[in-house]
């Protein structure tokens, strides 16, 4: 398992598991089957639900607490400084942890313009050691640089959407020059089509895999972190599946190459659901 540190010093592994969308009296199956697979990062969010059921999940596995990395976020209605204190706990309650790995805010919302306020209430939480490492999720660079000039503090990662049709190079750029690590979430695109490119299939039958682990390869190796999701056991077990081979330049090219600039989630610059 390749890692990737962060710009504190904090290493977190490259591939992980998410668990969106996934129900909580489903959610403690999937992490298991993921812990067992060899995954040993798992990202969730208050959003998701399913908190408690990735918890009792890390509790029974049995693999020692320094082993795992977990990642939980802040919603959209708890950007108040002593609200997204009091979400941190509920979350910490929920997952049954007393320090997370990576604390961030699920997405900026201009419209309400609190997030700096929230990002002060994660900066509290670093700095009492109840979390490792903060960063966003979601945020433009229109919202990171006004967090910078309000705060002065760096996040350590921002995650977005991103996979071959919407590969946020610009954004990519931005968080390099900044040392802000770029997390990929909907990384194989949801499937809606990406996977059944024919473009995808050439280069996966000269690797002997699959379309979505050549996907998954791109990202490793332009240097996102990744979490792919799925309940399904097989896929579970063939998208960590992708350290055993490195696409080429050329075929590198033919990923990037998909490029569409087509969104498949919520535009961060309006999106403003409370939930």
């Amino acid at each position: 398992m390749d890692t990737i540190t962060l710009n504190n010093g904090v290493v977190m592994p490259q591939l992980g598991f998410g668990v969106w969308q996934i129900p909580d009296d489903e959610a403690e199956k999937a992490v298991a089957t993921a812990l067992e697979a060899g995954y040993r990062s798992i990202d969730t969010a208050k959003l998701y639900y399913n908190e408690e059921g990735v918890g009792r999940a890390l509790r029974v596995s049995g693999i020692p607490r320094d082993e795992f990395f977990v990642t939980t976020k802040l919603w959209n209605d708890e950007h108040e400084y002593d609200k997204a204190l009091r979400a941190f706990d509920a979350s910490m309650e929920r997952l049954g942890l007393d320090v997370l790995d990576l604390y961030l805010i699920h997405w900026p919302v201009p419209s309400r313009g609190r997030y700096a306020e929230a990002w002060k209430a994660l900066e509290k939480l670093y700095a009492d050691g109840r979390v490792r490492a903060i960063g966003v999720s979601n945020f433009t660079i229109e919202t990171l640089r006004r967090l910078f000039d309000e705060t002065g503090v760096v996040p350590a990662l921002n995650q977005v959407e991103l996979h071959p049709q919407f590969p946020q190079r610009e954004l990519r750029a931005f968080h390099a020059e900044h040392g802000i690590v770029t997390e990929a979430w909907s990384p194989l695109g949801q499937g809606r089509g990406l996977l059944d490119l024919p473009e995808l299939a050439d280069i996966a039958a000269k690797y002997g895999k699959s379309p979505a682990q050549v996907v998954l390869r791109w990202h490793l190796q332009i240097g996102n972190v990744v979490i792919p999701k799925s309940v399904t056991p097989s896929r579970i077990a063939e998208n960590i599946d992708v350290f055993d081979f490195e696409l080429s330049a050329a075929d590198m090219a033919a990923v990037d190459a998909l490029g569409n600039g087509r969104r498949l989630g919520p535009d961060p610059a309006v999106f403003d659901w409370m939930g």
